[in-house]
């Protein structure tokens, strides 16, 4: 891709989904997340409905007048990107990759938190440490991190959550808002997420294609493994096929929900097709 084609779509993907963050999460956001704690700010003179509880009386009884103690949210917070860029993650049937909408989906989440002053980084994975971009504030790092989901080209095809969530802990030592970007085509990661999800408040967001949990019948076709590079000719018509295919797709599916549920972790599943702003909007909520 040219610089000129990357940042044509770079600025596309600011405007859809700054917008997003601008005028439906970034309050959502702002009361599900909140800071460490009140901090205090100033004294400034009663007002009438102001909480007794607050008035400074040292200062009240200088000036013989009242006045009281003002705090202020202790805000800044850190939000790290955990973003699979795995071969599975470049698969869908419905006009974009699943690796679009997760592109989209950081984005908002990325625009989310500098509006609210609170940093982002950014940890791309497939079976190994791809890339890590230390947490930053500010405009133009976002924008570093929307161009490295765009193009980034890892090693490696395969999956592997549980290294993920070992360099998470290891690289964040404070409490961090942990979102877990990927389709979750891999298990046996229960232990390290529960680690994980006592020291940050962790979301899995699993970003899904309608074909990975059903195939339909077409007869005897030639499959990529997108993650080994291996073809296998599968006969579709075959209803045990099928079957198990699906078998092994649900498998999947509730072994993320239940494993993040069981760690503490929040779940979202979105498919490609569907509305994530929904998705977000609905769990931002339920969570607040």
């Amino acid at each position: 891709m040219d610089t000129k084609e990357l940042l044509k779509k770079v600025r596309k993907i600011e405007i859809k989904t700054r917008r997003l963050s601008n005028h439906i999460f970034g309050g959502e956001y702002h009361s599900t997340f909140k800071g460490r704690g009140m901090t205090f700010s100033e004294v400034r003179q009663y007002q009438y409905g102001d909480d007794i509880r607050a008035i400074d009386w040292n200062v009240t009884a200088r000036y013989n007048e009242p006045f009281v103690k003002v705090f202020e949210e202790e805000r800044e917070l850190t939000m790290m990107l955990v973003v699979d860029i795995s071969g599975s993650e470049f698969f869908g049937t419905n006009q974009q990759f699943k690796k679009d909408t997760i592109t989209e989906i950081a984005a908002t989440l990325a625009f989310s938190a500098i509006q609210n002053n609170d940093k982002v980084g950014l940890i791309l994975f497939s079976d190994q440490i791809e890339l890590f971009i230390p947490p930053k504030k500010g405009r133009s790092h976002v924008l570093r991190i929307i161009r490295e989901l765009i193009e980034f080209e890892g090693k490696s095809k395969k999956t592997d959550i549980d290294q993920a969530l070992k360099f998470l802990s290891n690289v964040l030592k404070k409490k961090a808002i942990v979102f877990v970007l990927s389709d979750f085509m891999n298990d046996n990661y229960e232990r390290t997420l529960k680690i994980a999800g006592n020291k940050h408040d962790l979301t899995g967001i699993r970003v899904f294609d309608k074909h990975d949990q059903e195939i339909p019948n077409i007869g005897m076709v030639p499959m990529l493994d997108a993650e080994t590079g291996e073809v296998h000719l599968v006969n579709t018509s075959s209803s045990s096929v099928r079957k198990q295919y699906k078998t092994n797709a649900l498998y999947l599916e509730d072994y993320f929900i239940s494993t993040f549920r069981k760690s503490g972790a929040g779940v979202i599943n979105t498919r490609v097709d569907e509305s994530y702003v929904k998705k977000l909007l609905g769990y931002f909520k339920q969570k607040g």
